[in-house]
């Protein structure tokens, strides 16, 4: 014999999936607001520094998932995880005076930096099939790695330097920024 759904049963049923659908909205609202709430900084950095803003926005959602305040494990800190150093060497580069580090815990500053260096990275190897990978590589593992990945055929073509790479950590990186850059355009 079956049994019958009462009228509570199926209103208490329509509360629960009303409230997880609620649930879900408010997770994807905040989520995606998230996501948004430096688009203007990243498109000012973008044409600033010839950078795809997607290439800039994917990095910050790898780096810090978006949050201002993230410090890495050696001294990185806020969306990009910019070092100290790369923050000096912008300021020799644009002709400004050095600055407190805790500076690079504003969005303004550190999306600056961060896209500045990202495109002297994809300048540095431009003679390659796809300076990408190589650019990600550096921004994550340092140029002393680079170095060691891209000798032989693996100095101009990308592939077979995505394979030199000994970190399983720096592979996954480029594949993550290139993916999240998928779903950013």
């Amino acid at each position: 014999m079956k049994k019958k759904i009462t009228m509570k049963q199926k209103i208490a049923f329509s509360l629960l999936l009303l409230s997880f659908v609620c649930i879900l909205a408010l997770f994807w609202h905040i989520n995606t607001y998230k996501e948004s709430k430096f688009d203007s900084i990243i498109l000012r950095a973008s044409r600033q520094y010839q950078v795809s803003p997607y290439l800039i926005k994917a990095v910050i959602w790898k780096e810090s998932r978006f949050n201002p305040n993230a410090t890495g494990t050696v001294g990185e800190r806020g969306l990009m995880q910019i070092r100290p150093l790369t923050a000096k060497e912008w300021c020799q580069d644009n002709k400004i005076p050095p600055f407190n580090p805790e500076h690079l815990y504003n969005p303004l500053t550190n999306i600056m930096i961060g896209t500045w260096y990202l495109g002297k990275m994809l300048k540095r190897y431009a003679d390659t099939d796809d300076p990408l990978p190589y650019a990600l590589s550096d921004y994550n593992a340092g140029r002393v790695k680079v170095l060691q990945w891209n000798q032989g055929a693996a100095s101009t073509n990308s592939a077979q330097f995505i394979e030199n790479i000994t970190y399983p950590s720096t592979r996954n990186y480029i594949i993550s920024v290139r993916n999240k850059i998928k779903d950013y355009e």
